[in-house]
């Protein structure tokens, strides 16, 4: 049976790349920080072809080597931890460094010891490919060939341009290493925008993801109650998680990134959707129907050598946010 490597096993995106992986046939091997995490993630997959290894830190010295010792007949590796917040005050600590040194370890662990390893994907991110100010700039234009121009100085000033920073320099430091030490693997990017979609295995409505917190947070939007309208690009989760697994995989997909993009949303747009279906929650109103108008600052997206690639139909936003609230809704009652 072919193993595959997940890092981060237990995040957002990586569950249904492990719920998606074991259901083609793969054995899979996550990495957790902890034997909680393991332990919790074990009991949800509840396969015998998973098994899960602890990596504390991914950011450590020579974080993966031990594992990857004990793995070294893995045929992928997909490298899906990275950190994530915006609230720290140490951005550089806590996103620029740990995001770079995962990916450093990471792909040195595995060229010293997966000698198996066909293909190592990462998951990176549009903010790789556009910085925080750009994205709002409806005068600039956007492909997979982008790169953000944040300067790693400049990066270090807050938690969300450290955050666009820590992607654009983590993505970089891997094409950077496969030129340098042309090794026996090739190298796969995969880059979404804002990630929404119902849970792998378990939703648990108070502990939600960050994006799909956006959602969540609606459903208790009442009477005079405000909301952020935030505007960005969106991709449903399970379109992220068959992007992976087609990576590791597909000949075309090698030295490639994936741009996951389905278009741009506000949460107004959502917000309508959801008063739209479901009437009866009485929830606030906003501005209905002006998300068009909402998402007139955002730079242009082209990232049509991606779709001509995995020749699928994204899934749309309506489908996105009923299943999203349909399974938070489920989870509360």
């Amino acid at each position: 049976m072919t193993k595959v490597f997940v890092t981060g096993a237990s995040g957002f995106i990586a569950q249904h790349i492990v719920k998606l992986l074991l259901e083609s046939g793969y054995e899979v091997v996550g990495t957790v920080r902890s034997k909680e995490k393991g332990d919790a993630l074990a009991k949800l997959v509840n396969n015998q072809n998973f098994q899960y290894v602890i990596v504390p830190d991914i950011g450590a010295y020579k974080a993966f080597d031990e594992s990857l010792k004990q793995h070294n007949d893995v045929s992928y590796i997909l490298h899906t931890a990275s950190p994530f917040t915006y609230t720290t005050t140490h951005p550089e600590q806590d996103l620029i460094i740990p995001a770079i040194q995962g990916t450093r370890n990471i792909l040195n662990a595995a060229d010293t010891y997966a000698k198996q390893l066909k293909r190592l994907v990462i998951t990176s991110s549009d903010a790789a490919i556009y910085s925080n100010v750009d994205e709002r700039n409806n005068k600039l234009a956007f492909n997979e060939q982008s790169w953000n121009n944040i300067k790693y100085q400049d990066a270090t000033v807050n938690a969300v341009t450290a955050y666009y920073g820590a992607k654009s320099f983590a993505e970089k430091s891997a094409w950077e290493f496969m030129e340098m030490k042309t090794p026996s693997f090739t190298l796969s990017a995969v880059n979404p925008s804002y990630v929404f979609g119902p849970q792998a295995y378990h939703c648990d409505p108070n502990h939600l993801n960050e994006s799909n917190a956006i959602i969540g947070d609606l459903l208790n939007k009442h009477g005079n109650d405000t909301f952020e309208n935030e505007v960005g690009g969106y991709i449903d989760v399970r379109d992220v998680a068959k992007a992976h697994v087609f990576a590791i995989t597909n000949e075309d997909a090698a030295n490639r990134r994936l741009f996951m993009n389905n278009g741009h949303f506000s949460v107004q747009m959502m917000l309508d959707i959801v008063n739209q279906k479901w009437p009866e929650l009485n929830l606030i109103k906003g501005t209905p129907c002006s998300g068009p108008e909402d998402i007139k600052v955002l730079a242009r997206v082209d990232n049509s050598a991606t779709r001509k690639l995995l020749q699928w139909k994204f899934i749309d936003l309506e489908t996105m946010v009923i299943d999203t609230v349909q399974q938070i809704s489920s989870t509360k009652n």
